[in-house]
């Protein structure tokens, strides 16, 4: 029995939720003046977390990027409405160059790398913009190196002679020299073997967890992204339509279905995973 003396335990305080990095608000995106991709597109990305934009081809998750990236311009793209925040601060008027040095930079679609130039002297172009020193540009090629072992391995082939993973890596190892606070990810799967996959969100995974670097990506291969990330936003044709903590996301029976063509009764065929998406029941 409870009393005066003996009172009920206290109930656990609830973990606090880790501060917002990178806000988007009711984003709209234009291109050529004409052409409407982004249709009121919202998102938090807290600090330290990994955070995945999923969805099919065309349904904006590039462009979304590509918005908090800076880079609609050289696509004739830009920002309507809507903002964009990063720290607090409204990054609108910032160019690229602006944003990698507060600490934002983006991997490209593609693995896009200087072909010409050795692994090694790809790393190193990611640290042009440092002013620490070369000790510390030292120590981070250090560290990419461990996290990417096979481009030590490398690192003296031109890279445009090795292979599309080794590549991605360059790009992702690239994108840590310039000691990054969060790093957008566009579509770290695409083109590579279920292996590779596997092994590119591992080392994101301990990027995130040992550098404490803040991730927003990008991807089609929604049974891995969701595995590794921790929150997941869903778009299609310009919207998100849905978003959660990845977990809850993973069992979601209109996610499974709609993506993974898995039922409670078990996988679908293609023919009753397009009538499904015809359906789009879960936009209801």
């Amino acid at each position: 029995m409870l009393d005066a003396a003996h009172p009920a335990p206290a109930a656990p305080a609830a973990e606090p939720a880790a501060p917002a990095l990178l806000e988007v608000n009711n984003i709209e995106v234009i291109y050529n003046h004409v052409i409407l991709v982004l249709k009121g597109v919202s998102l938090t990305v807290p600090k330290g977390g990994i955070t995945a934009l999923l969805g099919g081809n065309g349904a904006g998750k590039t462009t979304t990027l590509k918005a908090v990236s800076n880079l609609l311009h050289s696509e004739r793209g830009e920002v309507t409405k809507g903002s964009i925040l990063y720290r607090g601060e409204d990054i609108a008027a910032l160019n690229p160059a602006a944003l990698v040095r507060k600490g934002v930079i983006q991997v490209m679609e593609g693995r896009h790398c200087f072909e010409h130039l050795t692994v090694e002297e790809n790393l190193l172009t990611g640290a042009y913009t440092r002013t620490d020193g070369s000790a510390a540009i030292k120590r981070d090629l250090d560290m990419v190196y461990a996290y990417f072992p096979r481009l030590k391995e490398r690192r003296r082939s031109q890279a445009g002679y090795t292979s599309g993973g080794e590549q991605q890596m360059v790009a992702m190892g690239r994108a840590l020299m310039s000691r990054p606070e969060t790093i957008l990810l566009d579509e770290p799967s695409m083109g590579l073997a279920p292996q590779l996959v596997e092994q590119i969100f591992e080392i994101v995974k301990a990027v995130n967890e040992g550098e404490g670097v803040t991730f927003l990506l990008a991807e089609q291969n929604t049974n891995v992204a969701l595995r590794y990330a921790h929150h997941g936003y869903i778009l299609e044709s310009g919207r998100v339509v849905m978003d959660g903590p990845a977990a809850a996301l993973r069992e979601n029976p209109d996610v499974k279905e709609f993506y993974l063509g898995m039922s409670d009764e078990g996988r679908k065929s293609f023919r009753d995973v397009r009538s499904y998406r015809r359906r789009k029941r879960w936009l209801a």
